[in-house]
């Protein structure tokens, strides 16, 4: 059956749930694949220092996020089948060919990955679903979770201001997935690479979400900044059969 049905229009441009909040830090917006993105809020170098420096934030609402539900042996055979015999293990993501594969539970997980890959995401799942054989759903639920890259060496103490969620290393390595309370609703904290972190929460939640990162953000030198700000760290995120 094809999920194509589940697919966004691409005629309508998707807006951030925290896109009003990010106007008034003086974002600076461009519609990109079908999405409208704060790519800068001030010079470049500013922005760069503050992910060097202390810590930034920036919104990746905009990402892709397909949600998979199976049952354990049938979800385990898709991941293994889209990952070239990746496995998934609770508190720890995969990454391949460009997508993190983040285990809820032993019967459900979140794909994330650039629009532009989406279609081949969707095409690999669906393929390996039907080869499966059992029950499976998978949804795209883009629109319904907010995103939030945090990164910068003050990454962690952020976080300790609004989670109890444990991101020492030795608990949350690289590749880490963490679902949990965040700021009192929940989320998840996926950890891409040392000091730098994505964190999910339902859309409805974005402007409290944003709130509360940007004073706890403020509060240690911290800022928001555009997406175009994470380009040079793109290369910074590991690709490995497992991270768990």
């Amino acid at each position: 059956m094809s999920l194509d049905f589940l697919v966004p229009s691409t005629a309508a441009v998707a807006r951030s749930p925290m896109e009003r909040e990010a106007l008034r830090a003086r974002a600076r917006l461009e519609t990109r694949d079908g999405w409208t993105v704060a790519v800068s809020f001030d010079e470049p170098e500013a922005e760069r220092r503050a992910c060097n420096e202390t810590v930034a934030f920036a919104d990746l609402s905009w990402l892709t996020k397909i949600e998979l539900q199976a049952g354990a042996a049938d979800l385990a055979a898709i991941v293994a089948s889209c990952t070239g015999g990746g496995r998934l293990e609770l508190g720890g993501a995969i990454r391949v060919g460009g997508a993190w594969w983040c285990p809820y539970t032993a019967e459900r997980a979140v794909v994330l990955c650039e629009p532009g890959a989406a279609a081949r995401v969707r095409d690999r799942i669906q393929e390996a679903a039907g080869v499966a054989g059992g029950l499976a759903s998978a949804v795209d639920v883009t629109t319904a979770h907010g995103a939030l890259a945090i990164l910068g060496p003050l990454s962690r103490e952020l976080f300790a201001r609004f989670t109890a969620i444990d991101l020492r290393p030795q608990l949350t390595p690289v590749g880490g997935f963490r679902p949990g309370s965040l700021a009192r609703v929940p989320g998840a904290i996926l950890r891409e690479a040392p000091d730098r972190y994505l964190m999910l929460f339902g859309a409805a939640l974005g402007r409290y979400v944003w709130t509360v990162v940007s004073d706890a953000a403020e509060r240690l030198g911290g800022r928001p900044v555009g997406a175009d700000a994470l380009e040079p760290f793109e290369e910074r995120v590991p690709e490995a059969a497992s991270h768990a």
